[in-house]
């Protein structure tokens, strides 16, 4: 399937997501709450950034989707986090990990192999981060949240961490790459500009679990759908930014103001494998 037979697909994504508002939790880092809740809202979704054990009960089974995020991973959150996740995982809510810079310590990567094994639905790191969860990696091989690896150097690494976990695994970078293990999409939609924004990683994410939460039953097309719309709105506010700062406002502006015109021209998706 090609671009043109994506393209329909992600605007429906898109569209659903903007009509039925689904409710997503963001267990996510202290860097990235701004920017993740401001991609949600762009797009249509509607954050919470709840993050207490004290609310999972309570809080929990009312969202539609969840996104976790490690990235200022702390003893006190981790608890937390595996509560919604093995919550979400029981109510059969979909749900997303991001396992930034998994490797950095002992403590991080087994709180992210901890996580793995409570099913999420998708897996959602770059080459370097993938390559560590699947365990063909060793201890600071990265370079804190930055990857050392390209993306497409991460797909067998993918391919085997899917199977692995029965996740959809999805590998950001200058190429996207998505795959449930036997299936790989390439999503080449973005710009180089938005790796120097801090978050845009943790904010897929974020989005992935809304695109998630209009379709649990088909992950690999509901995160292909989610990558390729934040690549577009990246290049949208590229072409309008000066640099990064303005970017990520622009960013958030694009995502904001598609079209079905702009999605179904600009999407640019191929089948790897």
């Amino acid at each position: 399937m090609e671009s043109k037979e994506w393209s329909s697909g992600v605007w429906t994504h898109l569209t659903a997501v903007r009509r039925r508002s689904p409710l997503v939790q963001c267990i996510t880092n202290l860097v990235s709450m701004d920017l993740v809740a401001n991609t949600l809202l762009s797009a249509g979704a509607s954050p919470a950034m709840v993050h207490s054990i004290a609310e999972v009960p309570d809080f929990t089974p009312h969202i539609h989707a969840l996104c976790v995020n490690v990235g200022t991973l702390t003893p006190d959150w981790l608890p937390s986090m595996k509560s919604a996740a093995e919550l979400a995982a029981q109510l059969g809510k979909p749900w997303v990990l991001d396992p930034a810079a998994v490797s950095c310590s002992g403590f991080r990567l087994k709180a992210c192999l901890e996580l793995v094994e409570l099913k999420p639905s998708v897996i959602k790191g770059n080459g370097s981060e993938i390559i560590a969860l699947s365990g063909s990696a060793s201890l600071h091989q990265t370079k804190g949240a930055d990857s050392s690896h390209e993306s497409t150097e991460a797909i067998e690494a993918a391919k085997s961490l899917a199977l692995s976990s029965g996740a959809v695994v999805a590998v950001s970078g200058a190429v996207d790459i998505v795959t449930d293990g036997k299936r790989v999409v390439g999503v080449h939609n973005g710009t180089k500009m938005m790796q120097r924004i801090t978050a845009t990683g943790c904010s897929l994410a974020g989005l992935i679990a809304a695109f998630l939460a209009v379709d649990p039953l088909q992950p690999l097309e509901a995160t292909v759908s989610a990558m390729s719309v934040f690549g577009i709105a990246g290049e949208l506010g590229g072409e309008l930014a000066n640099g990064p700062a303005s970017l990520r406002m622009h960013l958030i502006d694009s995502l904001y103001g598609l079209d079905e015109t702009t999605v179904v021209n600009r999407v640019k998706i191929t089948r790897l494998g």
